[in-house]
């Protein structure tokens, strides 16, 4: 959590609830691209799910079997799809509803990542509906837009929302600059300037 950049109000939140047991059923990630959302997303999948802690934590070893295949986007119990190119209320019966009411397979939970959420049909999130209404305790969702507004009232309703939002440059900079020096690069600062503006 603490490797995201910028968003720490986010992370620190995060890593409250699941210190304290009260990890929500449902998360909307909102904020322009490339702030962090899908990657937070992982790494939330990760606390939840990660093989060597004893239950949730806020440090996943990130090198077990469950973090590195939520690191690749293919493990069982961590779900990730793209709402984009499965909008249809038939793709989200066979990617989230005929499996919801289905233990995980070796992890904790059972978690759906959605991106871009916001371009699923109206039949869709009316599908959806009824699970968020009344989840099974095993599962949790986390969904990511780029246009909050274009989520329906019914669906925000029921889940936590958390607003990303663009990283500062100078922030970005430095990072970048620290990053160069950790992997024994040198780069121009105006070079790395120009990629943290293009970011």
């Amino acid at each position: 959590f603490d490797e995201v950049l910028g968003q720490d109000a986010i992370a620190q939140t995060l890593k409250n609830a699941i210190t304290s047991g009260r990890v929500a059923h449902a998360y909307l990630f909102a904020g322009p691209r490339g702030t962090g959302k899908t990657s937070m997303a992982r790494i939330l999948a990760k606390a939840m799910n990660c093989l060597e802690a004893k239950g949730p934590t806020v440090t996943p070893c990130g090198t077990c079997d469950a973090c590195q295949a939520i690191a690749r986007g293919s493990d069982m119990d961590a779900v990730e799809f793209d709402a984009a190119s499965n909008r249809k209320v038939e793709e989200v019966q066979s990617l989230i509803l005929d499996r919801v009411d289905y233990a995980p397979s070796r992890c904790r939970f059972r978690i759906f990542i959605v991106d871009e959420v916001q371009q699923l049909s109206p039949t869709a999130f009316d599908a959806l509906l009824n699970t968020l209404e009344e989840p099974p305790p095993h599962v949790r969702f986390i969904f990511a837009t780029t246009h909050p507004g274009d989520v329906p009232p019914t669906i925000h309703s029921r889940c936590q929302r958390f607003d990303f939002r663009r990283v500062d440059p100078e922030r970005l900079l430095a990072h970048l600059k620290a990053l160069c020096r950790s992997e024994g690069v040198t780069v121009a600062e105006e070079t790395l300037r120009l990629v943290a503006r293009s970011a």
